[in-house]
């Protein structure tokens, strides 16, 4: 297996070449170009042994997590080597990662696609933190063995943290499992902290990695949503 990231920048995607027997998953919807010779097979984010409720209760995680609730799975179908083309939604930069011994947690929205041998799963971040955040009540968690793509909007960053960072809300999108983190006021008073903009942010304590996108899509939305004509009734 090969991830490439094919194009950098602004409007970022990968190319993921699999041999024979090798698979990769992705966000359902991610796929804008594959191979002849590849299968492609839509399925749940349901676990095998979940029933009709297991099922429902992987529905909303996924919701909060900001991610669909079906995944592609892409495989060749002879003895030859397949290509698939995988780009996220909004513009920004695409980042691969390896998984294992590192296990990384992606904020909602940030999973893009992962090898068929890494494990994903749903990390509940609490109540509290993910009123406040931006991030989503729901992390997706990648374990195992394999490549990880991660999407962000602008340009991405990789952080090594060794003992604390601070990093503005909105702009995660994964770190490594053993860090933990608080949702706080960016500095002085509630009043002056939200009047200069800064507002909340996610502070980082332990070692390990951070992922951070420059941009907040939340704030753009913010000042394009005043500008667009109203809906019609």
């Amino acid at each position: 297996m090969n991830v490439k990231i094919d194009t950098e920048g602004a409007f970022g995607s990968a190319l993921v070449t699999l041999e024979a027997g090798e698979k990769f998953v992705s966000e359902a919807g991610a796929m804008y170009r594959v191979s002849p010779n590849m299968e492609i097979s839509v399925e749940s984010r349901k676990k095998k042994d979940e029933g009709m409720w297991g099922a429902l209760k992987s529905g909303i995680k996924a919701m909060f997590a900001g991610e669909s609730f079906f995944l592609s799975t892409y495989t060749p179908n002879d003895s030859q080597a397949g290509e698939v083309g995988l780009a996220p939604t909004h513009q920004g930069e695409v980042r691969s990662v390896k998984v294992g011994p590192e296990v990384w947690i992606c904020s909602g929205g940030s999973y893009l696609g992962s090898s068929g041998s890494v494990g994903l799963d749903t990390q509940y971040q609490g109540l509290s933190k993910g009123m406040f955040s931006k991030e989503g009540l729901v992390f997706v968690q990648a374990s195992g063995e394999g490549d990880l793509l991660v999407n962000g909007f602008g340009r991405i960053s990789s952080v090594d943290v060794s003992g604390g960072i601070t990093i503005d809300n909105g702009h995660l999108i994964a770190f490594t499992e053993g860090l933990e983190y608080t949702i706080s006021k960016a500095g002085g008073g509630w009043i002056s902290s939200m009047m200069s903009g800064e507002g909340l942010v996610m502070k980082f304590s332990g070692q390990g990695k951070v992922l951070v996108q420059s941009h907040d899509p939340s704030r753009l939305g913010g000042v394009l949503g005043p500008l667009l004509p109203p809906r019609e009734g």
